[in-house]
C-alpha cells in the first residue's frame, strides 16, 4: 500500500512539474550548455568525471556535473565530491523527489544538454530528467514517458561502467551532424 501511495505522489509531481520543452536530438556544435549525472559508487568516477570535462572544453560547453551519493557516510568520512552539486539521500524526500535547492540549480543552469550516465531509472533522476528543460536529452535506460532522445545503453550481459558508456555517447554525438 505505501509503494501505491509513493507512486500516486510521484506521478502527480511529474505530471506538474515536467518539462514543456520540445526534445530532440541535437548535434553537439549547437551546444552551449550542458549538465551530466554521475554515480559516485561507479569504479570509474573519477576517470569518466575528467572524460566529462574534457569532452566539455573539447567542445566549447559550459557544463557542470552533479553527483549522485546515496551512500551511508559515517561521521569520520568525508564526501568527496561538492555539496552543491552532489545529490545526497537527505537531498530528496520520502517519496524521491530531488529538493527544491537541487532542482533550482539544475534549473539556474539552463542546460540544452542533459546526460545520465546513471545506472537504472530510479525516481531522482527519473523526475530531473522529466523537469528538466533540456532540448536534447540522453540516458543510460529509457524512462517511462520516452523522455531520453538517445539510450546508449549497457553492453547485453556484462556490466559497463560509466565511463564505458560515457565513450559510447561521445562516440554518438561525433556522428551527429557530421
Amino acid at each position: 500500500m505505501f509503494d501505491s501511495i509513493k507512486g500516486i505522489f510521484r506521478r502527480r509531481a511529474l505530471k506538474k512539474n515536467a518539462s514543456p520543452v520540445q526534445t530532440a536530438i541535437t548535434p553537439v556544435s549547437s551546444v552551449k550548455t550542458a549538465v551530466t549525472f554521475i554515480d559516485v559508487e561507479d569504479t570509474s568516477f573519477d576517470a569518466c568525471k575528467e572524460a566529462i570535462l574534457s569532452f566539455y572544453r573539447e567542445n566549447g560547453i559550459k557544463g557542470e556535473i552533479f553527483f549522485f551519493d546515496f551512500r551511508k557516510i559515517g561521521s569520520g568520512e568525508r564526501l568527496i565530491t561538492s555539496i552543491t552539486n552532489t545529490v545526497l539521500e537527505r537531498d530528496v524526500n520520502w517519496y524521491g523527489k530531488p529538493s527544491e535547492e537541487k532542482m533550482k540549480l539544475l534549473e539556474n543552469l539552463n542546460p540544452e544538454l542533459f546526460i545520465s550516465l546513471i545506472k537504472g531509472t530510479d525516481f531522482p533522476i527519473e523526475y530531473m530528467a522529466t523537469c528538466s528543460r533540456a532540448r536534447f536529452k540522453i540516458g543510460r535506460c529509457q524512462i517511462p514517458g520516452r523522455i531520453f532522445d538517445m539510450v546508449v545503453a549497457d553492453a547485453p550481459g556484462r556490466e559497463t561502467s560509466q565511463l564505458e558508456v560515457f565513450k559510447g555517447v561521445k562516440k554518438y554525438l561525433r556522428n551527429i551532424g557530421a
